[in-house]
């Protein structure tokens, strides 16, 4: 049975909906009237960081400095009295009329004792001090069920940070710097009691400066609602800004995640929601506005007149392994196709933004979601990995994970075309794949041009045009890499062509090591950047596309095709790739 979000309508959430609406109301108006007698303050303070000397010059994601706790975020996010004890803002007031005021970041990570903060969370906010990228004055809590002392977190965190290749002569150092800042406080998630000793430690921390607060829930979505009641009840700021992260998934279908935006809406504004989605973070999803929009050679072809189909691939060689009774309540194209390629998809679609402005190019993403129709059952492929025999070894079949039903039909691989109805791209097909336990592990872009009409060189490929056909690849994963595929001439005094790749390889190009998409997207959080971050109206647009789908093959207990573990998928794939008159470009043998 399918675990439901609870309704945010219990007995300590006393906010209705019409008054979040006039709060809000008085809330925007307020905005504007105060954002004028503090931006003259904040931007005097942000420029003497920046020129102080003492720290390099480093920049957000969209451009911005970095070594101020926030630039350009907010000032909308301050928009009440030192007096307020409204809890739907979260803590949201200006600082002191008597000049400039020193600030502190807070960042709780809730669920401190999980594996995500564990491998991923408390790395990249290390990384993010090792690069000097936080500002100087900053503490880091962990908050969890689980009993614990301050140093037995170090001690767990200190097992998985490692620093930089190229600035490995400080790292102890450094690591010892960080590790002091670092503090726990054991608790529950539903208790306003143990949110309140939280908040009195942070500001035992904070020492009076203002302070803001960010918010890191690294917990399932069911608890979501109580930890940010809790927290913003008891423990956010009163005097600077409150931020959280909410980590996927936002609910099962359309219905599930508006009551999860409705619930969290009580309590918080949409600007203080960052929902993240770690895969916009990474390097080459970071880099596909870029290619597009700076190079004049790719955006005149971007479009159905010289484009034939778009591929976005994602695939793993191992399964379920530990995590059977997690993944079989979401599957395959919950937790990777309507979030992860569906974000990339709409980044790659969109029109050119008015400007780099997170709204603008949110904004954009949405109008392209919005003009794709919901997808249909005969545009799926559904498959499940089954136990198989390989040199000697035996691999486990999904079911046979000891967490997971005997009977479950949960697919763990999907593919799927989707089609843009709008001018540019009328008639392209979007090809989505995303599995589990197939042959490799890969995630990429895969950007097929159309055939050159009246090709002189026709004769020289033979019969297969494909095989002349030019392809634009973004591999995210493993070792980014962006290459373009041309026919060229083989040397010699025959006429013979041949197809290469215009290859730039990150890790030859850029010997540097390449940020972890966490460290991305908690900085931005931290300057209050929204670009690569979830809105909710983007959101609910992601659902209404799958969630018929979703109720389909559920109520109709669509059967997965069987595929062996470490194959290259179930072969309606294949099938489905060529009612599209498509060949998937990771299958072929110079792919």
């Amino acid at each position: 049975m399918a675990r439901q979000f609870s309704s945010c309508s219990s007995s300590s959430a006393t906010f209705s909906t019409s008054s979040f609406r006039n709060e809000t109301h008085l809330y925007t108006k307020f905005t504007i009237v105060q954002t004028r007698t503090y931006s003259s303050t904040w931007v005097s303070q942000v420029r003497s960081r920046i020129y102080s000397g003492k720290h390099f010059v480093l920049k957000s994601s969209n451009g911005y400095p970095v070594n101020a706790v926030s630039l350009q975020d907010g000032l909308a996010e301050k928009p009440l009295s030192r007096e307020s004890s409204d809890p739907l803002l979260m803590g949201s007031s200006t600082p002191s009329e008597s000049g400039e005021t020193e600030s502190t970041l807070s960042i709780t990570v809730i669920g401190a004792s999980g594996d995500l903060a564990r491998k991923k969370i408390f790395p990249a906010l290390f990384a993010l001090f090792y690069e000097d990228c936080l500002p100087e004055n900053f503490t880091v809590f962990g908050y969890a069920r689980t009993k614990m002392t301050d140093e037995e977190l170090r001690n767990m965190i200190s097992q998985t940070l490692t620093c930089r290749i190229d600035k490995r002569e400080n790292c102890d150092d450094k690591m010892d710097q960080f590790l002091k800042r670092c503090f726990y406080h054991p608790g529950q998630y539903d208790s306003e009691e143990n949110f309140s000793e939280l908040d009195c430690k942070l500001k035992a921390k904070e020492e009076n400066k203002l302070s803001n607060r960010l918010f890191y829930l690294s917990i399932p979505p069911n608890i979501f609602v109580d930890v940010v009641r809790c927290a913003s009840q008891r423990a956010s700021s009163k005097n600077g800004w409150t931020r959280v992260i909410v980590e996927k998934p936002f609910g099962r279908d359309s219905e599930s995640s508006g009551e999860l935006t409705r619930c969290l809406k009580q309590y918080l504004i949409e600007d203080q929601i960052f929902r993240i989605d770690h895969y916009l973070g990474k390097e080459l999803v970071e880099n596909l506005s870029v290619l597009r929009f700076s190079n004049l050679v790719f955006e005149p072809l971007w479009s159905r007149n010289y484009i034939r189909n778009v591929q976005f691939i994602f695939s793993e060689d191992f399964g379920t392994e530990g995590r059977g009774g997690y993944f079989d309540h979401y599957g395959i194209i919950r937790d990777i196709m309507q979030n992860h390629l569906l974000q990339i998809l709409a980044l790659f679609a969109m029109e050119t933004p008015v400007s780099l402005d997170a709204e603008d190019i949110r904004n954009e993403k949405v109008k392209v979601l919005r003009s794709m129709k919901p997808l249909q059952l005969e545009d799926v492929v559904v498959g499940q990995y089954k136990g198989h025999n390989k040199s000697g070894k035996t691999y486990p079949g999904y079911i046979d994970d000891p967490t997971v039903p005997q009977d479950s039909l949960t697919p763990t691989f999907a593919a799927a075309a989707l089609f843009i109805n709008n001018a540019r791209w009328d008639g392209v097909p979007f090809l989505m794949k995303a599995g589990k336990a197939l042959h490799t592990r890969c995630a990429e872009i895969r950007v097929q041009f159309r055939h050159v009409p009246g090709n002189l060189y026709k004769r020289n490929f033979g019969t297969d045009l494909d095989k002349a056909t030019n392809e634009l690849v973004l591999r995210v994963q493993p070792d980014e890499a962006i290459y373009l595929k041309i026919n060229n001439k083989v040397p010699g005094l025959g006429m013979r062509l041949d197809r290469s790749d215009l290859n730039l390889l990150f890790r030859a190009r850029y010997p540097r090591e390449v940020p972890d998409a966490y460290e991305r997207l908690l900085l931005d959080a931290i300057e209050g950047e929204r670009r690569l971050f979830i809105r909710s109206d983007e959101l609910d647009a992601a659902w209404t596309l799958f969630t018929p789908l979703l109720k389909e093959l559920e109520e109709k207990k669509i059967a997965p095709e069987l595929y062996p573990y470490g194959s290259r998928g179930p072969v309606g794939a294949h099938y489905l790739a060529a009612r599209h008159n498509v060949r998937w470009g990771d299958l072929t043998e110079d792919s």
